[in-house]
Parts: C-alpha cells; structure tokens; sequence
C-alpha cells in the first residue's frame, strides 16, 4: 500500500493538474471565439474552443452521453484511487500514472457537472484537413497517464517473468 507520504503526493499532482486544466479551460472559454482557428504555428498547432458533448474522438451515445461519461468518470476514478492502495510502497511510475489518469477523468468530469454543452477542448493540432482531435491538458494528463501506467505494468510483468535463480548461481543461459 502507498505511504502517507505517496498519497500526499499524489493529491498535489492531482490537485495541480486540475488546477492547470480548470484554468487553461477558463482562459479558452473567455479569450477564444467558438469554433474558429487561432494559428500559433501554422496549420500545425491552433487554438480553437470546441465544447465535446461525447468522449474521446467524438465517441457519442446519444442524448445520454453527458449522463453516461459522468457515470464512467466516477467509476473510473474510483478503481484508480483503489489501484493507488494498491500500489508498491516507492513505486514512483505507478504513483504519478495513476494520478494524472485520475487528475485528468476528474478535470472533465468537472466540465461535465458544470454544463450540457460538454468538455471544453481548445488544442488543435493537425495538417490541413488531417487533424487530431481537439484536447485540452485534462486529455493530455489521462494518455500520459495511460502511457505511464502500461510502461509501469510491463515493467512488473518483466520482474514477474524472470526466471528464478539461487543465490550463487548463474541464470540460465539466454536469461
């Protein structure tokens, strides 16, 4: 089980990523016109305030889908606070992993409550008509988060499958 200490540490990470998505949001929503392209670089990269109703990629359910992603966001963040009791003392990558996918599901999710119209995203980026889907840091926060995670559990299936030795002798060869 994660240390006080750890647990402190993830709230802070939790709380700053919230913070800095709730912010960059409120900025997006005063400063950007809806829907029009701000370029920064280019084509490349823009700024453009878009309100997302679904989920990832446009994922949509429906007139439900608002209730639906409430629903999964509070499920989700709870497997991953019961996923941090379960955490390793001083596994690190676990630790922040778990707290930007958690940072990043309660950051839309704070969206969602707050209005139908849906998750605000305001990053663009994209070549002319090929384009990723906008985002916001709440997004960025989950897949760096889900990225940290799978190199996290890769690493602990490779410990895991590690053929046995006894002290004094050598692994089998190809080991």
């Amino acid at each position: 089980m994660a240390s006080g200490t750890e647990r402190r540490r993830f709230a802070l990470i939790v709380a700053a990523i919230v913070a800095l998505d709730l912010v960059t949001k409120l900025i997006a929503v005063r400063a950007l016109p809806p829907y029009l392209g701000v370029r920064l670089m280019g084509d490349a990269f823009q700024l453009r305030l878009v309100y997302n109703a679904g989920a990832a990629f446009g994922l949509n359910v429906g007139d439900r889908s608002r209730w639906v992603f409430m629903a999964l966001s509070v499920a989700a963040i709870t497997v991953l606070i019961s996923m941090l009791r379960a955490t390793r003392p001083g596994d690190w990558l676990r630790l922040y992993a778990l707290a930007a996918i958690c940072a990043g599901a309660l950051g839309n999710l704070i969206d969602r409550v707050r209005s139908a119209r849906g998750v605000v995203d305001f990053l663009d980026v994209g070549v002319g008509a090929l384009r990723w889907p906008t985002f916001n840091v709440a997004d960025m926060a989950v897949t760096c988060g889900a990225f940290a995670l799978a190199l996290s559990l890769w690493g602990e299936g490779k410990k895991g499958a590690a053929p046995a030795t006894s002290p004094g002798t050598s692994p089998p060869p190809g080991a």
